[in-house]
């Protein structure tokens, strides 16, 4: 064992000796120009270098370099600019005078990515085939051969021709390549715009043979969250893999087997786009999950859902709410295309199934050509249009209803339940805003409707005329069973700056024919609505029963949501009626006797 150890001693001792003397020996300074002349041969980038070059031995061989620059040919603005630059190279080639770099590190960089960083021609210059090789180095001896590349604490300038500046902060970046130019990327980033902050952690492979023409890549892993302003409370996180492909000279990008998931959302599918303008993104996607409300800054809370804890950043004093706005919709300068089949979606607490999208974007206009699903046991269809080209978003939609249950979508359109039952539905709506308040005051449209099997809630119409009969009279009664509510009714409705208006409803069930009109103002909470009831099966009293049989019976409902006013004026209805037989047969009397007094 003694041996063991001293041996391991003396080779410890020998190395470093050994390094001690090539530095000494060897000057880094004198790599300076060979380095720069190498990018100039290989690339046409220019490598600037401050300060002097020196050794870092421990715990790897490396050389220090101060301020760096890397500029492209004819560019206004260096590509890269770094604070620090650390250069790892293998020991044993500089024993034959050769510079071999392992690893290239920058620190505190600015990369940018800009029109103005970007490589330029000079005027009057040959354009090469798009799918021309760089020319190779000529053979001088030396050797320039770089594996792994580190970025730590730099920022990313990125900005397309005509478009905003985008700056990603804290990137880390991690690059490791292997003979065959088969690479392995992690990549950590951040970014900031609007008030809404994005993360984003990748893992990945790429074979960077034909760089920078093309890059084929595996997007093992990637890890998002997104937070801010017209966004959850909780924010939104997920992950993303799939097959990757980028085509530099046409500026286009692809992702196969993509698997996506977005807060507890999950969808696959495949995505392809285009950076350069006009900028295209092509989706075809498949949800097996879909919860909307978990991805919308305003989706409303669910019945059970948790109180929120309060832990939510706050915004500081000075800073004023910022409104939301149009021109910031990444939609202005896209062609979108997206076809999107979801098994089970939800949205502002409803359940939705077998929910079909197909929509298309030209640089502000969406056009929802198909936006279908089932919800319960009825079907829906709501195909339309969504302009934002303007300051003010324009909607215009077709909807078609097909025996939806009436309860749960006035929960979800954040009206009081007091109605049940089913609804079919064709109508034509159009306005300003895309929000439920937004739809209430701005929207406005018809609709042919018709409902069954509808219940007022805590409402019996039936009973209400019986009770009211019997306070004016005893001498009839009803013995006949209660219906439950209204077996159907139908007609046209129209909606207008928040009121909505109901000119004809008839309908009713075997007992009970009814006819209503009003209007309700569901943005002031108010209504005035008259339903006409005729209620059959009265005996008893032969005249006061057969006034009940034929005469309608008005049920008006007036005031607010919260302090509703009814009125039911059956003695009027009944003394009007009877006056009105009275005076009629008086009338016949008189007309017989007429004849008498001649």
């Amino acid at each position: 064992m003694r041996r063991v150890i001293t041996t391991l001693a003396i080779l410890l001792v020998v190395v470093v000796a050994g390094m001690t003397a090539l530095v000494l020996l060897v000057n880094p300074n004198d790599f300076r120009t060979y380095m720069v002349q190498q990018v100039k041969q290989r690339s046409g980038y220019q490598l600037e270098v401050s300060g002097d070059l020196r050794w870092h031995v421990w715990p790897q061989l490396s050389i220090l370099a101060g301020r760096m620059s890397l500029t492209a040919p004819g560019a206004s603005q260096p590509m890269v600019t770094a604070d620090n630059m650390r250069l790892d190279v293998n020991l044993l080639p500089l024993l034959s005078h050769q510079l071999s770099v392992s690893q290239v590190m920058l620190k505190n960089a600015i990369i940018r990515a800009t029109p103005d960083s970007a490589a330029r021609k000079p005027q009057g210059a040959p354009v090469g085939p798009g799918d021309s090789e760089p020319t190779t180095a000529v053979n001088n001896g030396w050797t320039f051969n770089i594996n792994k590349l580190r970025i730590a604490d730099s920022l990313l300038i990125w900005q397309q021709p005509g478009g905003d500046e985008f700056n990603f902060r804290d990137l880390n970046l991690s690059l490791n390549q292997d003979a065959s130019k088969q690479a392995s990327v992690e990549l950590s980033t951040r970014l900031s715009r609007n008030q809404r902050n994005a993360s984003v952690n990748l893992k990945g492979q790429m074979n960077v043979a034909q760089y920078p023409h093309r890059l084929l890549g595996q997007l093992d892993e990637l890890n998002y969250t997104l937070d801010g302003a017209n966004l959850p409370p909780q924010g939104i996180k997920g992950t993303l893999s799939g097959q990757a492909e980028w085509n530099g000279d046409k500026q286009q990008f692809s992702l196969a087997k993509l698997q996506l998931t977005a807060n507890d959302s999950t969808l696959e599918g495949s995505a392809q786009g285009r950076l350069a303008a006009p900028q295209q993104l092509n989706l075809a996607l498949h949800a097996t999950s879909l919860n909307i409300d978990n991805l919308m800054a305003s989706a409303p809370l669910g019945d059970n859902a948790p109180a929120q804890q309060a832990n939510v950043m706050r915004t500081p004093v000075i800073a004023e709410p910022r409104m939301r706005s149009n021109a910031d919709s990444p939609l202005n300068a896209l062609d979108l295309q997206l076809s999107l089949n979801a098994d089970a979606a939800v949205w502002r607490g409803l359940a939705l199934s077998n929910v079909q999208i197909d929509a298309s974007n030209q640089q502000g206009l969406m056009t929802l050509n198909k936006l279908q699903g089932k919800l319960g046991g009825g079907h829906f269809s709501i195909p339309g249009a969504v302009d934002i080209r303007h300051p003010v978003t324009q909607v215009a939609f077709q909807p078609e209803l097909e025996n939806i249950a009436i309860a749960p979508v006035l929960k979800a359109l954040e009206l009081p339940e007091s109605l049940q039952g089913t609804l079919s539905l064709k109508g034509d709506v159009k306005g300003a805003g895309l929000s439920v308040a937004e739809a209430k005051q701005n929207w406005q449209g018809n609709a042919e409707l018709e409902a069954t099997n509808l219940q007022l809630a805590q409402l019996n119409l039936q009973q209400m005329v019986r009770r009211a009969v019997a306070r004016v009279s005893n001498g009839v009664t009803n013995e006949q069973a209660d219906d439950q509510g209204i077996q159907q009714l139908s007609g046209r409705i129209s909606l207008k700056q928040g009121v909505l208006s109901l000119p004809d409803l008839q309908g009713g069930s075997s007992r009970l024919a009814v006819q209503t009109q009003g209007h309700i103002d569901v943005v002031k909470q108010q209504m005035d609505v008259t339903i006409n009831m005729l209620l059959r099966g009265w005996q008893g009293d032969d005249r006061l029963a057969r006034v009940l049989n034929e005469q309608t019976i008005p049920l008006r409902m007036y005031g607010g949501w919260s302090n509703l006013q009814y009125s039911l004026p059956i003695d009027d209805v009944v003394r009007q009626q009877l006056q009105s037989e009275a005076k009629s047969r008086l009338n016949q009397w008189l007309d017989r006797q007429q004849p008498a007094k001649q």
